[in-house]
Formats: structure tokens, C-alpha cells, sequence
């Protein structure tokens, strides 16, 4: 809609992930890192949490489009249920039918293929996105069958990503075993101000835009005390913000066309945010133009 009237090549702030608009900030860059490194040097377990909307699942993407050839990816997404239902997603990721095996017939099936594919001089790597949804005796399990390995060589490296639950529940007593096997344990924050700036910045040049200052410093800065730099939620005003530029035939989106959004929408009663974003969104809506 507003593309061509903007110069862009593509909509700069979708809300699904995309792997090609990662904007690095210093701790995405070191939570990349440190992914990187651990799985070279095989690493049991990983975990990376972080608030909803913190860019956990397009950091976890960007990651996994950059593995090595000789790594092959099984990636589970919002695993409910038991050990055995996990197995059969794992099974299934893999490749392997599960069809009449029972979980001991199961665990073997992978423990073989495992073993198979590190003979071949394969890395196999486990993928588990939002894993806040996994039981704290779901994780036990997955430890205990972790202990298997040919020699002193990992077959399966596994790394979790979640929201803050997966980080709380990694913390609980009774989880002391599991927590000791995670080389790395990192917790993805909002962006501050200055990298709001650079993230809108960055999103508009990765979508070909030709202007750096398409949203000003000000209309920037309004955008982040409302998204208190969550990522998700600067897209969805950005995006929006561009939209009211586009129907005002604005060059530019300043802190007048984000306020007036603002307003708008605290009119209508806001958007589906969680109810304190909502009131500061109410809030930012009285910032002088």
C-alpha cells in the first residue's frame, strides 16, 4: 500500500519473523555468539529467553540459516504434552517412523539414528521454540536420555527458546541437575532508545529504503516509550505510523503523525497489547505534537 509511495522494495515491520531484517544490537549479537560458539563446541544445552515480542524466534532463525553443512536441524515448535509425545515429534523431525514403537522402542530408534549420523560425522541438532511450554518432567527426560552418547561424543545438542516461564522453570529446585548441563543461558531484553532508533533505521534500509531519516529522531523516540523497545510492538506501530504518512501524503513520519495514531487509537481503545503497554500507550497519546 504505501510502499511505492515510500520507495521501499518490501514492507519494512511485518510482524512474522524474518530472518533477513535481524537487527543486531549488542545483545543479540552476543546471544548469537555465544549460540554459535557453544554448538561448535558441542553444547549440550542452550537456552535463550526473553519477554514476549524480544525477537527470540528471528534471532533462533537467522541462527539456523547460517549453520554449518555438516549440521542437520530438528526444530519443534510449542511442544505440549509428554516425554513420549516429545519423542515422536523428534522422531518425526528426523525422519523416522514411530508408528508401533512404545518409548523404549522409540528412544532406541533415535539412539541408533543418532549414532548413525555421527559415524557419518553429522552434528545433530535439536530445536525447541517456545519451550516455556515444556513440563519441568518433560526437561528431566530429556536430560536423562541426553546422557546417552557414543564415547565422549554429544549426539544431540539441544537448544530452548522461550519466554520468561522457560527461564523460571530452569530456576526451580528440583531442575539443579538440568540447569549444571546448559553452557548457555541468556536473557534477551527490549531494545534502549538509541537502539530503537537504529533498529527503525536498519528495518527501513533492509527494506530499500533510500531515506535513514523516514521516521524522525522524535517520531522515533515517541515509538519507543510506547513499545518500551519491544520489537514486535515498534513493528506494529511503525507500520501503522506509515499507513497515516501514506493517507497524509507525508515525506516524512513524524512525532505528530505517531501521536495522532495514538490518539486514534486510544479512541478505539488501543490495541491487544497486555494492559500496562495499553496504558502507556494511553499515555504517550498526550505527548505534545
Amino acid at each position: 500500500m504505501y510502499e511505492a509511495f515510500y520507495k521501499l522494495k518490501a514492507k519494512p515491520f511485518a510482524l512474522l519473523p524474518q530472518e533477513e531484517f535481524m537487527f543486531l544490537s549488542r545483545q543479540h549479537r552476543i546471544a548469537l555468539d555465544l549460540l554459535i560458539y557453544a554448538l561448535r563446541n558441542r553444547a549440550l544445552f542452550c537456552a535463550v529467553s526473553g519477554d514476549i515480542g524480544t525477537g527470540k524466534t528471528t534471532l533462533l532463525r537467522f541462527l539456523l540459516s547460517r549453520h554449518a553443512p555438516n549440521t542437520s536441524v530438528a526444530m519443534i515448535t510449542g511442544m505440549h504434552g509428554s516425554f513420549v509425545d516429545l519423542l515422536q515429534w523428534m522422531l518425526a523431525e528426523f525422519g523416522l517412523d514411530f508408528r508401533g514403537l512404545d518409548k523404549i522402542g522409540m528412544q532406541q530408534a533415535l539412539i541408533s539414528f543418532l549414532k548413525r549420523k555421527q559415524a557419518a560425522g553429522q552434528c545433530m541438532v535439536l530445536v525447541i521454540d517456545e519451550a516455556q511450554t515444556l513440563a519441568p518432567e518433560v526437561l528431566e527426560e530429556l536430560r536423562l536420555f541426553s546422557n546417552v552418547n557414543a564415547g565422549r561424543v554429544i549426539l544431540l545438542q539441544t537448544v530452548l527458546v522461550g519466554q520468561l516461564g522457560l527461564r523460571k522453570t530452569l530456576r526451580r529446585p528440583e531442575m539443579v541437575q538440568f540447569a549444571q548441563r546448559v553452557a548457555v543461558d541468556y536473557l534477551l531484553m527490549p531494545f534502549d532508545q538509541e537502539q530503537t532508533r537504529a533498529y527503525i533505521r536498519h528495518r527501513i534500509r533492509t527494506a530499500g529504503g533510500a531515506q535513514d531519516d523516514l521516521f524522525t529522531v522524535e517520531a522515533s523516540d515517541v515509538v519507543f516509550r510506547v513499545s518500551r523497545g519491544v520489537p514486535r510492538i515498534i513493528n506494529l506501530l511503525c507500520d501503522t505510523a506509515l499507513v497515516y504518512g501514506y493517507a497524509d501524503q507525508k515525506a516524512r513520519i513524524d512525532a505528530g503523525t505517531v501521536n495522532e495514531m495514538l490518539e486514534d487509537k486510544a479512541r478505539e481503545g488501543g490495541w491487544l497489547f497486555s494492559r500496562p503497554a495499553e496504558r502507556r500507550l494511553r499515555g504517550s497519546a498526550n505527548v505534545e505534537k
